[in-house]
């Protein structure tokens, strides 16, 4: 998803804002050093430190019965100091207080929920805050930012003991994901399982970033080097970790129940004072939440964003290098690109499939722009080439970096079916191989773009949102106090209630 087309193409020219939000269930990791770490040993010694966090954020939650766990139709909210009249600007709360199915108030917290703020009419949307008191209550808080009538909406996506259950499956295992290995020898071709663990008992072949020790593995063919490998693909595999009775509660009935039903309020302008607000720039410290929807487009709620036209967005991105390195999501935005600029075309580098490298050019302006897909994991039913693929860090470092070079980076949705200490190890590396960039080129533009919220019923244990969000708040951690840009695609993607992976074109160039 492309955030507002003014804001993030006048920001290859100025200063990006750190941008963050929290706008579910659990409350951010807590705090933990950023200091640069310099050995694999601090290195494992982080991820053990990030770990233990989540598993006390994310405490298990045993339960008997389907009727013991949370119920959106028992549950109860109550808009706190209900006002005649409510004004632009103004904080509205609303009380959550959550039952089980027979009627019992939760005596825990934990569950994960949405909040959102929404008129179809205007086109708008926020994302709403909430704190978990973890008894069973949550505060819910909505800004007003605009006028009208606005609908006000608090999803259940999965209960406490869903969420619980969906955190221990996790990281249980690697082989939810079955990864096949095309390897050539000439007209010959043969495929062998291939895997982000070793199986001892065959003889494999072993592909290793020696820096940051990230490993593929496959079985290797008869008669065929390890070199052979040219292509890689995947598929699900049909396990699951998760017991019968924690299947149920994840039924297309239970996941994204409303709680809060038929809740309107009518909002007016009031003759308030708009509020000055300086340029976005760096340091920034953000709201929660960062911006809203209005007319489809994007606003920023702290700083005074930049609106470019065609002419100024030519003379931004001219003499720029701009490297997109990532998944589909971001691929998006090389294909939205020529829509805005014209004169930027497509250039052929002798690639075949959808996740071949993608070069825009205008030699003219001396512009590039590069689409790159991660490296492993990469989870896709098609032939990926991994003749030329990199992990992000790796491309990072080869790269020379000045102030007309732009590097923007996404990567998330390919993980959530593996254990997640491979992301938490990734977001570190990535973070590592951004220090030593800026290191030779501080006036590099680095740019990171979180992941979007994806369909709602779509296979929790292997795709779902609790585990996308889970690396939203892991991936803010460790960025946090490096000197990035943060395009929150999280907290926008809320906003506009898409729910899909690939938003339509009225989101992706909002």
């Amino acid at each position: 998803m492309i955030p507002d087309t003014y804001w993030i193409w006048g920001a290859l020219k100025l200063p990006i804002s750190h941008y963050y939000s929290n706008t579910s269930m659990i409350s951010s990791i807590p705090t933990m050093p950023v200091s640069p770490v310099k050995s694999l040993t601090e290195t494992e010694l982080r991820v053990k430190e990030i770990l233990e966090r989540l598993d006390r954020l994310i405490p298990p939650r045993p339960f008997t019965h389907v009727n013991t766990t949370t119920s959106a139709t028992h549950s109860t909210a109550t808009i706190l100091n209900p006002q005649d009249k409510y004004c632009m600007g103004d904080q509205l709360d609303v009380l959550l207080e959550v039952r089980d199915y027979m009627g019992h108030r939760k005596e825990y917290g934990g569950d994960f929920l949405r909040a959102r703020m929404f008129s179809p009419d205007l086109k708008a949307g926020a994302s709403g805050k909430v704190t978990d008191f973890n008894n069973g209550t949550y505060l819910v808080s909505f800004t007003l930012f605009w006028e009208g009538q606005v609908s006000l909406s608090v999803l259940l996506i999965h209960p406490s003991e869903g969420a619980s259950a969906l955190w221990r499956a996790r990281n249980q295992g690697y082989d939810r994901i079955i990864f096949k290995g095309q390897f050539v020898n000439g007209t010959s071709h043969v495929f062998t399982e291939c895997s982000l663990t070793l199986n001892s008992n065959t003889k494999g072949c072993k592909y290793l970033n020696g820096r940051d020790q990230d490993v593929f593995y496959c079985m290797k063919p008869q008669h065929m080097p390890c070199e052979a490998l040219t292509h890689v693909t995947s598929r699900n595999r049909d396990i699951s970790y998760l017991t019968s009775k924690e299947k149920n509660l994840f039924h297309r009935s239970k996941v994204g129940v409303e709680i809060m039903k038929n809740q309107h309020i009518d909002v007016s302008q009031c003759n308030k004072s708009k509020e000055v607000k300086e340029k976005c720039q760096i340091g920034m410290k953000i709201p929660v939440p960062g911006g809203y929807i209005l007319q489809g487009r994007w606003l920023t709620t702290f700083c005074n964003q930049i609106q470019l036209d065609t002419a100024k967005i030519s003379g931004c991105l001219k003499g720029k290098l701009i490297y997109l390195m990532g998944d589909s999501t971001l691929r998006q935005w090389i294909y939205y690109l020529p829509k805005v600029m014209k004169t930027l075309k497509f250039f052929d580098l002798h690639e075949t499939g959808n996740f071949k490298k993608h070069l825009l050019l205008d030699a003219e302006k001396h512009t590039q722009i590069q689409w790159k897909k991660h490296s492993h994991p990469f989870v896709t039913y098609q032939l990926f080439s991994v003749i030329d693929h990199g992990y992000i860090p790796q491309e990072i470092d080869r790269l020379i970096g000045d102030k007309d070079t732009v590097i923007v980076i996404t990567f998330g949705q390919h993980f959530r079916p593996f254990p997640i200490d491979i992301f938490i190890r990734r977001a570190i590396s990535v973070r590592q191989a951004i220090e030593r960039l800026f290191l030779r080129s501080p006036a590099t533009k680095v740019i990171v773009k979180t992941e979007n919220i994806r369909e709602m019923h779509i296979e929790a244990e292997r795709f779902g949102d609790f585990h996308g969000y889970i690396q939203y708040l892991t991936l803010k951690d460790i960025f946090k106090d490096l000197n990035v840009g943060v395009v929150d695609a999280w907290d926008m993607t809320i906003a506009y209630g898409t729910n899909n992976v690939h938003p339509p074109d009225q989101v992706t160039i909002c």
